[in-house]
């Protein structure tokens, strides 16, 4: 199993705005001062911006549209209701009602096989939601994929049952953990908290608390080789940890973050994640900001 992929989904915010259902649970959403149209149109432009940017890279990128029968402004983060593994798509239990009406998985089929990925077995744990059972996709679940092995943090979107129901299904080893804001609030969903590449981990250890906790993940995160970059709770909130590594070959990788993010890491941190790939730093203020998600919220793997 590969870490990295050199494909992604990523799904227009068409009817983008500040989601009141998510805020409770989304410390990093904020309101701003103007009009939806004008919401929308900035957000649709960096969309577009960062598609381009990406494809210029050599990404490959394919682009559904929000749903056209639905109100759907969270719709550009479509890694919370599917995942994609070799063979395999999991559809996922959403907390949010008008998040789970987001889920195209008819268009998203049809277009996996209109691109040669087909015959995939599906996994469709969404009716665990009806009894609060819940697990936003890889929001929820940092993958080690090469030594299966899943991290996650509980939190409204992300409760334990359902990540130890994950973990037996897919056959990998689960650690689960805590952290919290600045106001000692659990943070929303784990990938704001920690990602990991193929020889490098950001996380965000100041948000743990629990010693024993921190400890763990450290010894797990670099067992295998990996370098650790710890995060500091203010580049938390900066989408530090919201990063995603991708590959054009074995020998061409890409480390996509937002402009926040790379602004906010330090000199030294950019060093040592620039020998692991090209740092592509995208301009998504507008949709950090509104939508308390960052770049890799925005990009579904797609594992063929």
């Amino acid at each position: 199993m590969d870490q990295l992929t050199d494909t992604v989904l990523m799904i227009s915010p068409d009817q983008f705005g500040f989601n009141q259902e998510t805020a409770a649970s989304n410390a990093f959403q904020n309101r701003v001062d103007i009009g939806q149209k004008e919401l929308q149109k900035k957000a649709l432009a960096e969309f577009e911006q960062m598609i381009h940017l990406l494809k210029s890279k050599k990404i490959k990128v394919l682009v559904m549209p929000s749903r056209k029968d639905a109100i759907t402004p969270d719709a550009v983060f479509p890694n919370n209701w599917f995942s994609s593994h070799p063979g395999k798509l999991v559809f996922y239990p959403m907390l949010a009602k008008n998040r789970r009406a987001e889920r195209q998985v008819k268009v998203l089929t049809k277009l996996l096989s209109e691109k040669g990925i087909g015959a995939l077995k599906t996994i469709d744990l969404t009716k665990d939601e009806n009894h609060g059972s819940i697990l936003e996709g890889t929001g929820s679940l940092v993958l080690d994929r090469v030594n299966r092995i899943a991290y996650a943090m509980e939190s409204p979107r992300t409760t334990k049952s359902e990540f130890d129901k994950w973990c037996q299904i897919m056959d990998y080893q689960g650690i689960f953990f805590h952290a919290y804001d600045e106001n000692s609030l659990p943070i929303y969903h784990t990938n704001v908290v920690m990602s990991i590449g193929d020889d490098f981990a950001v996380i965000g250890l100041d948000a743990v608390k629990n010693r024993q906790e921190q400890k763990n993940l450290a010894d797990k995160l670099t067992e295998n080789g990996r370098k650790l970059i710890p995060l500091s709770q203010k580049q938390i909130y900066s989408f530090c940890a919201n990063i995603l590594q991708l590959k054009v070959s074995e020998t061409n990788k890409k480390i996509v973050m937002s402009q926040t993010a790379f602004t906010s890491f330090t000199s030294e941190q950019k060093r040592l994640l620039e020998k692991s790939g090209e740092i592509i730093a995208v301009e998504i203020p507008t949709i950090e900001k509104v939508g308390g998600g960052s770049a890799r919220c925005m990009m579904a793997e797609i594992f063929p």
